[in-house]
């Protein structure tokens, strides 16, 4: 056995005594203790009182939090509780809690979650500290925490045991107080501004709003094939159809993808649909988000992601998928929307087209493989394809682009949103068009989904929608290299895989 996994079998063993000594001699795990000030709490109560105020007004308070400090000194300790809030000092002694104090100096280690009693004072040095009256042990680990984090294995376990990286990492549970409160100020956004927050199916019988592998799983009651949601795009246009001008959810989507710095097969989506709209209009106001986001979330709209100075306060520019194809690559003008110098261009990239794609597929490649990691600042591409935008409406000036546009900051796609296309005509034929790519082997092609475009028969008002990512949102704002690290529990390989 190697010595640090002795070591370890020591611990817990030692560990595992106390515990056995704890519950022999208070009966372990009470739960009548009541906290009445988080650290925090007593921060803004008693922040401005000298020592001298302290000692007269002997404020009362109990806390509660998990051991994180503990300097024991003959008859007289310090200890440091993290709670909820932060971190709060404690000074206990033999002479204030009698036989409890054997309690705290035999029972209890590194790890612990205590509960103290007693009343406000200031130490020497000027910090405040909660001098105890009594002390309670409310549970015995049995493992010590961690001391630190640093190199990839220990990356590893912030994202597999993200228990141990909140107990350890003030910077983390930053981020995640962030995440909800961008989410708020998301919510908060659109409450203001008309929209209804709805709630649609996670699960549906034909996977659709988006081009994406579905998860299928299969329910046994009905004996029906099911998909995790790839987007919630079809159901919420049909609430517009119903007479809510303007929706929105924020919720999960599932793509049956892989996984990396910017991706996880589960990840959250702001959605939002507003009738009497165009895309135009949602660029705007997509404009006003950020700019706020940036601003309450971050103080500024001028932020930093990973090095990238970054302006928020200014609309982003604005480029065609054309423009951005000339601009980006060596493709001529002359040259971007013909099919044999796209092709030769792709195969130059030691890319392979199929013989089935047709010249908006192929932009749509060029696009990414060469132009969207360049797209640094801000940018908004428009006029995609209509061949790669099956739900999108197509331009009145050109019917083989669509009244689409796409978000990119530091070459990664933020969000994407469109002209909806309310012609139910059209859209049963880009969906015959998407069950064809999907009978020569796209599993990314869209079903047909028939009760939809009944839907569309019933009409549809001119409408704009759009997806945003708050995972990668959350990214930028926190100024996060990855998404695993704004996702509480990312997908992880298991580890004996």
């Amino acid at each position: 056995m190697s010595e640090n996994k002795s070591e370890d079998r020591d611990i817990l063993q030692a560990r595992r005594a106390k515990m056995n000594a704890w519950i022999e001699q208070t009966g372990g795990y009470v739960n009548d203790f009541r906290r009445t000030h988080t650290s925090t709490d007593l921060q803004a109560l008693c922040g401005d009182e000298d020592k001298a105020a302290l000692e007269q007004q002997q404020r009362p308070t109990a806390v509660a939090g998990r051991i994180v400090l503990r300097r024991v000194m003959g008859k007289a300790s310090f200890i440091t509780l993290q709670d909820v809030d932060g971190q709060i000092q404690c000074y206990l002694s033999k002479n204030d809690l009698g036989d409890g104090y054997a309690g705290f100096t035999d029972l209890s280690d590194m790890g612990d979650i205590v509960g103290v009693e007693g009343v406000m004072m200031r130490t020497n040095k000027g910090e405040l500290t909660v001098h105890a009256h009594k002390f309670v042990l409310l549970n015995k680990t049995l493992k010590p925490l961690p001391e630190k984090f640093h190199g990839v294995s220990d990356q590893e376990i912030r994202y597999r045991q993200r228990y141990l990286d909140l107990i350890t990492n003030s910077e983390s549970r930053d981020v995640f107080r962030t995440r909800t409160l961008i989410v708020q100020k998301i919510r908060d956004f659109f409450v203001g501004r008309n929209y209804l927050e709805v709630e649609t199916p996670m699960m549906h019988s034909i996977p659709g709003g988006a081009t994406a592998r579905p998860f299928v799983t299969h329910h046994n009651a009905l004996d029906l094939e099911l998909y995790l949601r790839i987007a919630p795009e079809l159901f919420l246009k049909r609430l517009v159809v119903g007479g809510y001008e303007r929706v929105f959810e924020i919720n999960r989507n599932f793509r049956n993808e892989g996984l990396s710095t910017r991706h996880n097969p589960e990840f959250t989506m702001l959605e939002f649909y507003e009738a009497y709209a165009d895309y135009r209009d949602l660029m705007d106001l997509t404009d006003e988000l950020m700019a706020m986001l940036a601003q309450d979330i971050c103080g500024t709209k001028q932020i930093n992601y990973q090095g990238l100075a970054l302006d928020l306060g200014v609309s982003p520019r604005r480029l065609t998928m054309a423009e951005s194809l000339v601009e980006y690559t060596d493709i001529e003008e002359h040259a971007v929307d013909n099919e044999t110098s796209l092709r030769d261009k792709l195969l130059a990239l030691n890319l392979k087209p199929e013989e089935v794609w047709g010249v908006g597929k192929m932009q749509m490649e060029l696009f990414e493989a060469q132009v969207e990691s360049r797209l640094d600042q801000p940018t908004y591409i428009t006029e995609y394809p209509a061949e790669v935008s099956p739900l999108a409406r197509r331009s009145n000036h050109n019917s083989d682009v669509t009244d689409r546009f796409e978000l990119f900051i530091g070459g990664r796609e933020y969000a994407n949103g469109f002209s909806e296309l309310n012609d139910p005509v059209d859209q049963a034929q880009r969906f015959q068009n998407q069950v064809e790519l999907k009978d020569t082997g796209d599993a990314e092609a869209m079903h047909f989904d028939r009760d939809y475009v009944e839907a569309l028969e019933y009409g549809l008002p001119p409408t704009a929608g759009e997806g945003l990512g708050i995972d990668r949102l959350v990214m930028l704002l926190t100024d996060s290299a990855s998404i695993r690290d704004v996702l509480l529990f990312p997908l992880m390989r298991p580890v004996n895989s």
